[in-house]
């Protein structure tokens, strides 16, 4: 008999005067970025719309992430026609969210779609899904245009290769992070790795830990770094920057935020009173920020001490097939 996976209820609880992301495609353009030969960071010119990736082998290529309309899926296919001659025969998906995914359905049948099977198995429902982002469109219609989801052709549970000619690229799933089900794309001759919503660079962003849990999310980091040899991390939705102190930053961040809320909810303290005593712990904001941008950070780590609160109150879990 097979199971179906555990995926883990995100939150969608949000504490007062929240700032959601703004992911909207609208004014978005991607700039290439050459990280090795045939390894490009694909970089969204908005802090913190999404970033994608371009690797290129000798038989084909890899896109990391399509976008979250069909519209930016296309986009993605005309920037890497303009870099490379190989076709597009992978695409590799890090997280389930919409903002990732909802491109997929511009991709053709000749490209095999890989996700994690967590990933996978969140991906049911396209309109709660679609309602999910609506916080992140700032009134824009652009999710009108989203009416299939395309789900991965291939899963995995830990690790899957993918053999591009002459180079490979390495999907892994090291536990839950920002969500169950989390996929870092590793090309392992460039030290390079795009981690979506997993990790980000230390000074230009704040982890959103949407299924509380920081203490799972400390290891899955702590196994990603014993495991990859990295120098560059390309993360989903801000600046892209060294794997280090990157990686050694956010575990901090995570395990001030564990012990500090566990510390105020044993209290008795009321989460309400949390959001403006706790700061963001070992993670300086660098003076050079945009306020918009300081902004969103200082609402993304009030989101984490709800979330981990409301773990702490008790995690809820459900089987999605």
């Amino acid at each position: 008999m097979l199971c179906a996976p555990m995926v883990a209820e995100e939150i969608l609880e949000r504490p007062p005067g929240f700032i959601a992301p703004n992911l909207s495609p609208v004014g978005l353009t991607l700039t290439p970025r050459e990280l090795a030969d045939g390894v490009y960071a694909l970089m969204a010119d908005q802090i913190p719309k999404d970033n994608n990736g371009l690797i290129v082998g000798n038989d084909a290529a890899l896109v990391v992430d399509a976008g979250i309309t069909p519209g930016i899926g296309r986009e993605i296919q005309r920037l890497a026609a303009g870099l490379t001659d190989r076709p597009i025969r992978h695409l590799a998906n890090t997280t389930y969210h919409g903002d990732h995914t909802f491109g997929n359905a511009a991709f053709g049948p000749e490209v095999t779609v890989y996700t994690s099977r967590r990933n996978k198995a969140a991906m049911t429902d396209l309109a709660a899904a679609k309602s999910a982002r609506m916080e992140s469109m700032y009134g824009e219609t652009t999710l009108d245009d989203v009416t299939t989801w395309r789900r991965a052709d291939v899963v995995f549970d830990r690790f899957c290769e993918i053999d591009l000619g002459g180079r490979v690229v390495h999907l892994w799933h090291f536990g839950s992070g920002n969500g169950s089900g989390d996929t870092i794309v590793h090309v392992p001759d460039a030290k390079v790795a795009w981690t979506g919503n997993f990790a980000g660079v230390s000074g230009g962003s704040v982890p959103m830990c949407l299924v509380g849990d920081p203490t799972s999310y400390i290891t899955s980091l702590r196994t990603m770094r014993a495991t990859l040899e990295l120098d560059t991390l390309v993360p989903g939705h801000s600046i892209l920057g060294p794997a280090e102190p990157s990686l050694t930053d956010l575990i901090g961040y995570l395990e001030s935020l564990a012990t500090e809320v566990t510390a105020r909810h044993d209290a008795g303290d009321p989460v309400d009173t949390l959001y403006d005593t706790l700061p963001i712990w070992g993670m300086e904001l660098p003076p050079g920020l945009p306020e918009p941008v300081r902004a969103l950070l200082r609402s993304l780590h009030q989101l984490n001490i709800l979330t981990t609160y409301r773990w702490l109150d008790g995690a809820v879990t459900h089987v999605t097939g």
